[in-house]
């Protein structure tokens, strides 16, 4: 089991900067991808994967992402972090971290945070 707590959300102007950070706990060691996922509010389709780490600290990112956002990782502190600049309004959600375990092949599907939100005001 891995545990996952987000932090760093809040309300900022657009042009403004957050870093989220997400502190993992527990077996750690089984984990083989971390990444981000955000819900804007009113969107029915479920959270969009929005940055992704994996051991090897290779990244990806989503198109909107790409640019403005940097994820990466402190393997000491066990702790996932994704620094935004450039925001924009449409960048208002909850974001997630998740933990996908090694031999989990789906995306999205591993250990969840409960979220933390993100405000961008215009």
């Amino acid at each position: 089991q891995v545990q996952l707590q987000e932090s760093g959300g809040g309300l900022v102007q657009a042009g403004g900067s957050l870093r989220l950070s997400c502190a993992a706990s527990g077996s750690v060691e089984s984990i083989d991808d971390w990444s981000w996922y955000r819900q804007p509010p009113g969107e029915r389709s479920g959270p969009k994967l929005v940055a992704l780490i994996t051991k090897g600290d290779n990244t990806r990112y989503s198109d909107s992402a790409k640019g403005r956002f940097t994820i990466s990782r402190d393997s000491i502190k066990n702790t996932v972090y994704l620094q935004m600049n450039s925001l924009v309004p449409e960048d208002t959600a909850v974001y997630h971290c998740v933990a996908r375990p090694i031999g989990v092949t789906k995306e999205g599907d591993g250990y969840w945070g409960r979220g933390t939100q993100v405000t961008v005001s215009s």
